[in-house]
């Protein structure tokens, strides 16, 4: 009898990489989703007949899909086309001061001796070098070890040698993101720039761990935007996934992760009128899902102890999102361009420690029709996605529709001072708020980056691969590595790992070994 497939549920980056790495092993994979299309985070929307991202902008960490394409023997290149970023974003603030921060760190020395004199280029410098030894550091024994401990990552720092354990030292985990800065810089709009690499989790500056300052490295690595829009790289892994034998069923949900003697046998499809359905069996089961589904009892109680209940206190920011088709006048506006507040720890406060919209909010605005240099103001509608970050409580009737209309208008009030002039209301806009993502994301209240980091144990305290259920096995953002499209997508070759040495003599071993690279993107 032929051994029963690994069934991935849900199709995000996540399921998708993971699908990947297993078939092209030799393994039966079939994955389900419960949406009408694959993606997840990445799915598009339409409007009058466009398409516009409404969620990660960009791609980062190439390497990591590369590799997934090498592995079928095939290239990235031939099924995508990538256009580096020379610049990553513009940024203004309400001083009416503006800064251009350059994917290319002479460039952007250049520019900050302009902007804020020599001394804030000589930091910038320093800063570099800072975060391109922190992700020297934590590269190999954080980022490719499927299930990190403060005590495992000393050790494998210290088998490889002094200088990785000096390294180690000089993380500064202890630290905030915010107050590391702090240190770093003298001008404070440079404090808050990158201080803004907390949001990329869903995370306060104010909370989250120095050691996110990799991300600045990771950035000038390489920063992709993808023709066609984010959604096509989950077309192309689905297309290679389904090349290797894969078999992808959209709009059909899991009511059930089945089990016998504690192990993990299967799953039961959701009926078409909200039942029980078909029962398909497996030999193991990636769940491609928020992680808080499980203990929620979500996909039955025979896995409800597969990991810890994530409290509401520890969710990671929501967002409102306006997606629009209309003139952007006023204001030279890149294709990723961020519009600060003018009290950034009083932001954070507001949302996390208040649980509410801030009354000045930081802007991102993605111009999805323009490039790194800014174009001609002709009048013309163009796609674009205008976000803000908002509190997790969209289960909880929070915010109210008269706060999210509210904040609406502060936002675009925000904008308008900054020079910005776009009308919220345009023909065919779509807003999404907590609430609208808690429908799609089920027992997250909205929440787009699994669990915020805060503090030093976050880092640890992500579920791994592995779960408390054998058989069962996690991927996506809200798992170890982290949140973004390539953390997830690391997430699924974590997962494919770690179920392919859990079964030995079941399904070929060949060694293989990630070559990634920390960081990660987000919805900006």
């Amino acid at each position: 009898m032929a051994q029963a497939p690994v069934i991935v549920v849900g199709a995000g980056i996540g399921g998708l990489a993971a699908a990947v790495v297993l078939a092209a092993r030799g393994q039966a994979v079939r994955v389900i989703e419960r949406d009408s299309a694959i993606g997840g985070k990445l799915r598009p929307v339409l409007i009058d007949g466009h398409a516009l991202d409404a969620g990660p902008t960009v791609m980062t960490m190439r390497p990591v899909f590369d590799q997934l394409f090498e592995l079928a023997g095939e290239r990235l290149d031939a099924h995508l086309q990538l256009t580096p970023l020379r610049t990553l974003a513009r940024h203004a603030w309400p001083d009416g001061s503006r800064f251009d921060l350059h994917a290319d760190r002479a460039a952007t020395v250049d520019a900050l001796g302009r902007f804020s004199g020599a001394p804030a280029a000589r930091q910038y410098a320093a800063f570099c070098e800072r975060s391109k030894a922190v992700f020297q550091t934590l590269d190999g024994p954080y980022l490719r070890s499927s299930r990190p401990s403060p005590l495992s990552l000393t050790w494998r720092c210290a088998r490889a040698g002094w200088p990785q354990l000096r390294g180690l030292m000089g993380i500064s985990p202890f630290n905030t993101l915010w107050r590391e800065l702090g240190r770093q810089f003298d001008d404070a709009r440079l404090r808050q720039l990158f201080a803004r690499y907390a949001t990329y989790g869903g995370s306060s500056p104010l909370a989250a761990p120095a050691t996110l300052m990799l991300i600045a490295h990771v950035e000038q690595a390489g920063v992709w935007s993808v023709q066609g829009g984010m959604h096509r790289l989950a077309e192309a892994l689905a297309g290679l996934a389904r090349r290797l034998g894969v078999t992808i069923s959209c709009g059909q949900g899991v009511a059930q992760v089945t089990t016998s003697s504690g192990r993990v046998t299967g799953v039961r499809l959701a009926a078409p009128e909200g039942g029980l359905g078909e029962v398909l069996p497996a030999s193991a089961v990636v769940f491609n899902g928020d992680a808080a589904a499980l203990p929620a009892g979500l996909l039955g109680q025979a896995v409800q102890g597969a990991v810890p209940a994530r409290p509401v206190a520890r969710r990671s920011l929501s967002a409102l999102t306006w997606n629009l088709r209309a003139p952007a006048r006023g204001f030279p506006l890149l294709r990723h361009t961020v519009f600060f507040s003018g009290d950034y720890p009083r932001e954070f406060h507001e949302l996390f420690a208040q649980g509410r919209l801030p009354d000045e909010p930081t802007v991102y605005v993605c111009a999805q029709d323009r490039g790194d240099a800014a174009t001609p103001d002709d009048g013309a509608a163009e796609r674009l996605l205008c976000l803000v970050n908002a509190p997790a409580l969209g289960d909880r009737g929070q915010p109210t529709d008269e706060e999210i209309s509210a904040c609406e208008q502060r936002t675009f009030l925000h904008l308008a001072r900054l020079g910005l002039q776009v009308q919220p209301d345009a023909p065919g806009r779509l807003r999404h708020g907590p609430a609208q993502w808690a429908q799609r994301f089920p027992a997250t209240g909205g929440a787009l980056y699994g669990p915020a980091t805060h503090g030093w144990r976050a880092s640890f305290s992500r579920p791994a691969a592995s779960t408390a259920v054998p058989g069962l096995y996690l991927a996506g953002g809200s798992t170890h590595p982290g949140a973004g499209v390539p953390m997830a997508a690391l997430s699924g070759l974590l997962a494919a790992q770690q179920l392919l040495a859990d079964h030995p003599g079941r399904i070929s071993t060949a060694p293989w070994r990630p070559a990634v690279m920390p960081g990660g993107t987000s919805t900006r």
